[in-house]
């Protein structure tokens, strides 16, 4: 009885060693890529951000203007309601509803067309940032490239941040 414990412990032994072995000479390279740093640091980055904000900026000023006008209709109506006649009062009100209902319109508008833009442009970024990642993992044989933000550890020395910002602020 002892001697068949001494071997199955023996052959569990030599199985997880060979498992080890095998693992060792499968073993993947891994890199990382500081994303966030990547495009905080990136001028291509901040330009596409100034361009959006000019193509809305006269959009932006347009609705600031409109707010200021109905609050200034508010505030007139507050202050001259106590000595209008009702049929007055009553068209004030429905004007500033209009004016209020078409301000909440544009600005949703508005909206939607800034974020549509800022995925657009996004989708643009991470698809030149995955294009390039997967051309420098390719070439330096590296079988997964995680995002350095999401390691913990990394025993890994391959570090492909400054590479990528390189490649990815050279692309037009």
């Amino acid at each position: 009885m002892k001697i068949v414990n001494k071997i199955s412990i023996l052959a569990g032994v030599l199985l997880l060693a060979a498992g080890v072995q095998a693992q060792a000479a499968d073993t993947i390279k891994v890199a990382v890529v500081n994303v966030q740093e990547v495009l905080q640091q990136s001028p291509r980055v901040a330009n596409l951000g100034k361009k959006l904000e000019g193509d809305f900026k006269a959009r932006q000023a347009k609705i600031a203007d409109e707010q200021k006008a109905l609050q200034d209709m508010m505030d007139k109506f507050k202050k001259e309601s106590p000595t209008m006649s009702q049929k007055d009062k009553d068209a004030m009100q429905k004007k500033i509803a209009a004016t209020r209902s078409e301000l909440v319109t544009k600005v949703v508008a508005y909206q939607q067309d800034l974020q549509r833009e800022q995925t657009k442009i996004m989708q643009g970024i991470q698809n030149d940032l995955t294009g390039i990642v997967g051309d420098m993992a390719k070439a330096q044989n590296v079988a997964l490239v995680l995002d350095k933000q999401a390691v913990i550890y990394s025993g890994s020395n391959i570090d492909l941040t400054k590479d990528v910002a390189q490649k990815f602020n050279a692309k037009s």
